[in-house]
């Protein structure tokens, strides 16, 4: 049951860094492509303008929305390898219990490390479109 345990600290909590580098990476991205647009020289109606600035969002809410699953999914194997070795070992000490389900806990918490910023990054991106389609509106009626 090794591999189990590996499982969920390399690839569990190894797949929510890589979510958060993702995040990170993308909000920066449309943060400054949003920072540098100009409604005067753009191209095409409202509707392309719309597709173009959106572009990317549903990556940044998608890890907001799942990772805290994918933490939750590292927390039960993480339990489920600590009942384990209590099968198997054939007595109960509970301060390796405890400690077991102490380390357990972490990957739902950095599931919500994840999902918060990347949750108000998707936020902060969103409020910046709608202003940027109301300006739209506003000069081309």
């Amino acid at each position: 049951m090794d591999w189990l345990r590996y499982s969920v600290d390399y690839g569990i909590i190894g797949l929510l860094v890589l979510l958060s580098i993702i995040a990170l990476a993308v909000f920066t991205e449309r943060f400054i492509f949003l920072k540098r647009l100009d409604l005067n020289s753009h191209r095409g109606g409202r509707h392309v303008l719309e597709k173009e600035i959106t572009r990317k969002l549903g990556i940044i809410a998608s890890i907001g929305s799942n990772a805290p699953y994918i933490g939750l999914l590292g927390t039960v194997l993480g339990i489920m390898l600590t009942f384990y070795t209590i099968g198997v070992e054939g007595y109960v000490d509970a301060t390796r219990i405890m400690v077991g389900l102490a380390l357990a806990l972490k990957a739902t918490a950095i599931g919500l490390v994840v999902a918060i910023p990347s949750i108000v990054f998707y936020n902060t991106l969103l409020r910046r479109v709608k202003v940027i389609l109301l300006e739209w509106d506003d000069r081309h009626g």
